[in-house]
């Protein structure tokens, strides 16, 4: 008898156990499916919204294209990236066709509400018909996005309001720092070739005269023709500074400057970096060390 009341006793301790090991997963399970979830487009938005979404337990931000994709001008949905919208609340997008494939997010998964982050910015750069959508080079147009997707969050997110407003203070603090350094130094009236669209705004900005050769993302792309073309353009002009990003092909830079005598730089287009919320600022202060070089 006594060791049957000892058999009962571990299956009732056994049962208990279970019991509790489920209500904690049961637990998890609902506070996981509380939280708003974010879905943002890429990396630069990213950096924007978990700077928005810092400290705030209920919100869940991931990102849909992965740290080292870069541009998505082009981009194609893959099965893996749709999947990240089934129980996604929010969708964040650069706008201004960056996202070509949007109405197939909004096609598919007609509950997940959108913000555009481009919407308050007023200051284009045009390449031909088409509106320039590599705004957040320029610190300016940064903070508009900045701006906008706080507004969207608090919109879409009353509850959390105040927090989204205490974050987009903190931040647009750091930035304004930021754009206080960059200030300082007068670039204006210098001038630079580029072969990469995505410094445009922040060519601008800084009021740098640009010379942009359209690459379609690929410096391959590049006649013979069009180099021709631009090597008697930079002699002509006596520009001295060739620019491009991190991650392009620099064959065709390296021939022009063989052939013109002026040097190549390459700037961080802040489309890839680590997770760190001072990613953007940290990027752009190396940009702004590699510009005072350059145009020293």
């Amino acid at each position: 008898m006594k060791k049957r009341n000892i058999i009962i006793a571990i299956v009732i301790f056994i049962i208990l156990i279970i019991m509790i090991v489920i209500g904690n997963l049961n637990r998890k399970d609902n506070k996981e499916s509380d939280k708003l979830k974010i879905v943002t487009s890429f990396y630069p938005i990213y950096i924007m919204t978990i700077n928005l979404t810092n400290g705030i337990e209920n919100v869940e931000v991931s990102n849909m294209a992965e740290n080292y994709v870069g541009c998505i001008h082009d981009y194609t949905l893959t099965t893996t990236d749709l999947k990240k919208f089934e129980n996604a609340d929010i969708f964040i997008e650069n706008g201004y066709g960056m996202e070509q494939f949007s109405q197939k997010i909004i096609d598919s998964y007609p509950n997940v509400k959108m913000i555009d982050s481009s919407t308050k910015i007023t200051d284009f750069v045009q390449e031909g018909d088409e509106v320039n959508p590599h705004f957040w080079t320029s610190i300016d147009n940064y903070i508009l996005q900045v701006e906008k997707i706080s507004e969207g969050l608090q919109e879409l997110d009353p509850l959390n309001s105040e927090n989204y407003k205490k974050n987009e203070s903190i931040y647009e603090e750091k930035l304004k720092e930021l754009k206080d350094k960059y200030n300082e130094i007068n670039f204006s009236g210098k001038s630079v070739v580029s072969l990469n669209e995505s410094f445009s705004y922040l060519f601008k900005f800084i009021g740098v005269n640009e010379t942009l050769i359209e690459t379609d993302h690929e410096q391959s792309a590049l006649s013979a023709e069009t180099v021709k073309e631009v090597i008697e353009e930079v002699k002509n002009t006596g520009i001295k500074a060739i620019v491009i990003a991190e991650n392009d092909d620099n064959q065709n830079a390296n021939l022009i400057a063989e052939e013109t005598g002026a040097k190549v730089y390459k700037l961080n287009d802040a489309m890839n970096g680590d997770n760190s919320i001072d990613s953007y600022i940290n990027i752009m202060n190396e940009n702004l060390e590699i510009l005072k070089t350059m145009f020293n």
